[in-house]
């Protein structure tokens, strides 16, 4: 039996590539934004923390079994931030690339990480699961591509010479933070009568 589960988002971005991730998996991800206006706000001191507060308030909103999810690039030279501020350093994805790469200047060192956390609640089970991917790479000089979202147009992951920005979904749906924290979350699931 196919289990619906909401994705604790009213980003449309975000869950294309979530459903993207899950297409092959026996579960029918639908878009939180189609059920709600839901806001949470993001106050854990996680990724984990604030996919959880995610997941169990729009569980809680809506009576379906959520997933959340929290994400952040982290960057070396900018002592491993903006991680959890990724999103709120500026309003918009360009102006956000724009403050990223005004600050590491001519800075060499252009090591960093996407992270991202996944969380899984199921209310009338009264459990939840729990799942983290880090992918690893460097900030390009100059933003490549106008795929993906977010940093993806700066963000090279390492073994490639381009951003996510050029390389596009079916890379991303490979190694991405997010696509190995599905991975992740998928061998939880299918281990457990969750989805029975």
């Amino acid at each position: 039996m196919t289990r619906r589960i909401v994705f604790a988002s009213r980003n449309r971005q975000k869950f294309e590539e979530m459903r993207f991730l899950f297409q092959d998996f026996p579960v029918e991800l639908l878009f939180g934004g189609d059920f709600s206006a839901l806001a949470v706000e993001e106050t854990g001191d996680s990724y984990s923390a604030n996919a959880l507060l995610k997941a169990r308030a729009w569980a809680e909103e809506v009576r379906l079994p959520a997933l959340g999810d929290d994400s952040g690039l982290e960057v070396e030279a900018l002592a491993w931030g903006p991680g959890l501020l990724s999103a709120r350093v500026a309003p918009s994805d360009k102006e956000r690339i724009a403050w990223l790469l005004e600050r590491l200047g001519g800075q060499t060192t252009r090591t960093a990480r996407f992270v991202a956390a996944l969380a899984c609640f199921f209310p009338e089970e009264g459990c939840f699961f729990l799942s983290r991917g880090v992918c690893t790479g460097s900030i390009a000089h100059v933003p490549q591509g106008e795929r993906g979202f977010g940093y993806d147009p700066i963000f090279i992951p390492d073994g490639y010479e381009k951003s996510f920005g050029l390389l596009g979904e079916d890379v991303k749906a490979r190694i991405s933070h997010r696509a190995r924290a599905v991975f992740h979350m998928k061998d939880m699931l299918f281990n457990r009568t969750v989805l029975e």
